[in-house]
């Protein structure tokens, strides 16, 4: 997964240390101010890094937590949804978006997702509206946008709350609007991997919506409007100050290293043109994607994915159970998911960081092409 992986003349899936390698020195700083400081719970790195990210994605308000998973859950709590409602999301994605509705006793009630972009749109949502319906979680999968002003539009029809799934979408934008910012609230994860990676687990919480960030900002500290006085049953889900510190770093790199993933995607288009037994990931005209994730549809996965690791490729699986059909989630035994299903049983997750090198992209592209089934190349 990162420096050791694969061995020498490999392709790791991902690079975890190279932006350590790029940015040591500021990060160390950033740690030594912290510990210097000795404010080491929700201190001035916690709300500077807030601030910033509420600024970048165009929300007015950011409340650090513990995970991308907290973030979803306390926006739904945030609005009251819990038990006997129903929230509407993708079958296609980490089962976190799913856990995170049931966390709060609430239903996800799972819809199939477009064939291209692998997100759900209000033609998959309108069907799965109930009269128990509260919400809705489109999920921006593989860092690609879902389709979220004909979302807004059904949810305002309906009276439902928009809660963007961001958690692999850092810096992606939607016609020309940064995610986060296009619906009541949004969840980011900084998971290590993430294009915005922590050294650990962090999340956020960005709004415009005044209510819902004080509602969060109670609940991530033990329901405390000031200290030791809960006015609510609350959690312990806070950002940690040293990853507040580290991520305020990366957040200026952001950009670029999402660039850099750009690049690397296009260059994989043009190395695979032409092979026609996969199915390239491709991007609508009104998205930017960030390519958290550069996902093919590949026949005869799991054979083509060993074949790759003798060549010292590392790959990954995105997702492998639809989560209707995880156990968790009873199976759905006779529900149609078709794009879901066949997404599971074919996606292979090709090597992605923005410190892919064109050479590195060769190599995958060489080793896939060996790799494919013949019969149908």
């Amino acid at each position: 997964m990162s420096r050791g992986g694969p061995g020498p003349g490999g392709v790791p899936f991902v690079d975890l240390a190279a932006p350590l390698d790029e940015l040591g020195a500021q990060i160390d700083g950033a740690i030594r101010r912290v510990v210097r400081s000795a404010a080491y719970i929700l201190g001035p790195e916690v709300s500077g890094f807030e601030e910033e990210m509420a600024t970048y994605c165009g929300a007015r308000f950011g409340i650090g937590v513990d995970s991308g998973t907290s973030a979803l859950e306390l926006i739904l709590r945030s609005l009251g949804i819990g038990p006997g409602d129903e929230v509407v999301t993708a079958a296609n994605s980490f089962v976190a978006t799913a856990m995170s509705i049931s966390h709060t006793g609430a239903t996800p009630v799972f819809v199939d997702v477009d064939r291209t972009t692998k997100t759900i749109t209000a033609s998959h949502v309108e069907p799965a509206i109930s009269r128990r319906t509260r919400a809705i979680v489109p999920v921006h999968l593989y860092g690609h946008p879902a389709d979220m002003e004909p979302i807004v539009r059904l949810a305002e029809r309906h009276g439902l709350a928009v809660v963007e799934d961001a958690c692999q979408a850092h810096g992606a934008r939607y016609r020309g609007r940064p995610v986060g910012s296009l619906g009541t609230a949004a969840a980011f994860s900084f998971y290590p991997s993430k294009n915005l990676g922590a050294l650990g687990d962090g999340g956020m919480v960005v709004t415009s919506d005044e209510q819902v960030a004080r509602t969060v900002r109670r609940l991530r500290s033990y329901g405390e409007v000031v200290k030791n006085r809960s006015s609510e049953v609350g959690y312990n889900k806070r950002l940690d100050e040293l990853q507040a510190a580290v991520l305020r770093v990366k957040l200026r790199h952001l950009d670029r290293w999402n660039a850099q993933r750009v690049r690397a995607a296009a260059a994989y288009a043009r190395s695979l043109d032409g092979l026609h037994a996969v199915a390239l990931p491709s991007k609508e005209p009104w998205a930017e994607p960030v390519w958290h994730l550069y996902v093919l549809q590949v026949p005869d996965r799991d054979r083509v994915r060993h074949q790759l690791a003798l060549d010292g490729i590392e790959t990954g699986v995105h997702y492998p159970i639809p989560i209707p059909r995880q156990p968790a989630y009873g199976g759905a035994v006779g529900q149609p998911f078709p794009v879901s299903d066949q997404s599971a049983e074919a996606c292979l997750s090709l090597p992605m960081f923005p410190q892919l090198t064109s050479d590195a992209v060769e190599r995958v592209a060489a080793s896939l092409r060996r790799s494919v089934p013949a019969s149908v190349s």
